[in-house]
């Protein structure tokens, strides 16, 4: 008996190989055949067309006409400078001893052809500057920081106060602490 279920596995064994080489020839199923190639192809052809509709393969060579406007935005783009006139401010200080800034100032400016209204608002810029710098102490100008928190300072209060036109830079021509 012992020897008939020896067999008896042994064909059962037999049995469970022939299955699985009937499985390998018989290949891939419908379901399979879609799930691992068709659809991954699917994929990416859908990945690359949505890709080239989106731009991604378009060529990053400026056009000669782009190259030509460039070029002409370069010329037109004119720094211009404009000085401000000299302002002697005396600083705030809770003792005797006075303090006294003397500033130079420089406005660049991306357009000459603002100039004319920044002429017209220069009553409004200077009693700002003015206003500003008389609540300042010698404390307040030390250092690197200091002449940079200044000149932050200085910019915005310009640019709010003659809004449609804007100022690039402060630029400190002189600035003497005494």
């Amino acid at each position: 008996m012992a020897d008939e279920n020896a067999e008896g596995a042994e064909g059962a064994a037999a049995s469970e190989e022939g299955d699985v080489e009937k499985v390998k020839k018989k290949g891939l199923s419908g379901k399979a055949l879609i799930l691992f190639i068709v659809l991954p192809v699917l994929l990416i052809v859908g990945g690359a067309g949505g890709a080239y509709f989106a731009g991604v393969f378009d060529s990053e060579e400026p056009t000669e006409e782009a190259e030509v406007e460039e070029v002409v935005e370069e010329v037109e783009k004119v720094v211009v400078f404009y000085d401000l006139p000299d302002m002697l401010i005396n600083l705030s200080s809770a003792a005797d001893d006075a303090s006294f800034l003397k500033l130079v100032v420089s406005l660049e400016l991306d357009d000459e052809t603002v100039l004319p209204e920044l002429e017209k608002l220069m009553p409004r810029v200077m009693d700002n500057f003015q206003v500003y710098l008389r609540e300042l102490r010698r404390e307040d100008l030390r250092g690197s920081a200091g002449v940079y928190r200044l000149k932050e300072e200085l910019l915005y209060r310009i640019n709010s106060s003659i809004k449609p036109i804007q100022v690039k830079d402060v630029l400190f021509k002189e600035m003497l602490v005494q």
